[in-house]
């Protein structure tokens, strides 16, 4: 298995600090973007590695060749996270995307940092049947943190606000469309501690929510290609 190569940390004051890291894979340089901000973190994703709901100590978004072939994505995103020194239980994401022309945005706390390639996109619902199985990497991946704790419905909420600032930045974009087939989502929040609060709404007029759809809304437009921008 090739070495993520990390470059010298910088120690940028960011929640969500990511290591943009690079590898060589069949004779081709790819990239991967590594947070690893330890454990007291509950995530809830769509990822193909570590997804659903639970205490995460680290999410991979790796690019991935475009034709990519490979039917172990799960294990294919574990053994680069630990040629990276990834350790503990953590989520795993995909896509054929450049992953070092992504976007990032905070408000109030909340950050998001998101890649998009939509060469492949679409509207959610469509006359076609669905197909059994993965389809290509996903190609708009959405990494979101926030600094509170939240109940388990509030996690759920979340993605869904994520998801429609994801859909409103692509709109605002220009784009006539609700995302790619397999785009892919994972949302961060501190482990509940104590007698912390725990919030329990994070939809898009919460507190919380309206930061976290901010934060999506501009980190998906940054990462846009620039053919989007009007």
């Amino acid at each position: 298995m090739p070495a993520l190569l990390p470059p010298p940390r910088t120690g940028a004051d960011h929640l969500l600090n990511v290591e943009d890291l690079t590898r060589v894979e069949d004779g081709e340089r790819l990239r991967a973007l590594l947070w690893r901000p330890g454990p007291g973190w509950r995530m809830v994703s769509s990822a193909v590695l570590g997804g659903g709901t639970g205490e995460r100590a680290w999410v991979l978004n790796a690019q991935v060749a475009h034709g990519y072939r490979r039917t172990d994505p799960a294990r294919h995103l574990a053994d680069l996270a630990r040629a990276a020194g990834a350790r503990g239980p953590g989520v795993g994401l995909m896509t054929a995307a450049d992953v070092s022309a992504h976007g990032r945005a905070r408000d109030g706390g909340a950050e998001a940092v998101a890649t998009a390639g939509i060469s492949v996109r679409g509207w959610a619902a469509t006359p076609q049947e669905g197909a059994a199985g993965s389809g290509p990497p996903g190609t708009i991946n959405i990494v979101a943190a926030l600094p509170v704790a939240l109940s388990d419905a509030a996690l759920v909420n979340a993605v869904m606000t994520a998801t429609e600032a994801k859909v409103q930045a692509l709109l605002d974009a220009g784009l006539d469309c609700s995302g790619t087939p397999t785009d892919a989502v994972c949302v961060a929040a501190r482990a509940p501690v104590g007698d912390a609060e725990v919030h329990a709404f994070a939809g898009p007029r919460s507190e919380w929510g309206a930061r976290l759809a901010r934060a999506v809304h501009r980190a998906v437009r940054a990462a846009l290609p620039a053919v989007a921008h009007p």
